[in-house]
């Protein structure tokens, strides 16, 4: 049976089935809030994006990891996001 998992970045991810694109990209932003609803379309990002459960692996704490393509994309993600 194949891994559930992916290790990346520093983080234990699980896949999220909404995804649109299952790549783990190059920059990423970690969300301590395990629960939060991330709406990537009202997000009118850029670039390509990917939304991932996680475990941080240095501390095991449990939150979201949204992975981007373009780097412009993080600080519009940073801005727009509120929990």
């Amino acid at each position: 049976m194949p891994s559930q998992t992916l290790q990346a970045h520093g983080f234990l991810l699980y896949p999220n089935p909404r995804n649109q694109h299952r790549i783990v990209f190059e920059h990423h932003v970690f969300v301590p809030y395990p629960y939060a609803i991330i709406d990537i379309p009202a997000m009118d990002l850029v670039g390509k994006t990917s939304v991932y459960a996680a475990c941080r692996e240095s501390d095991q704490k449990m939150g979201q990891v949204v992975t981007f393509e373009l780097l412009e994309d993080v600080a519009r993600f940073e801005k727009r996001f509120t929990p």
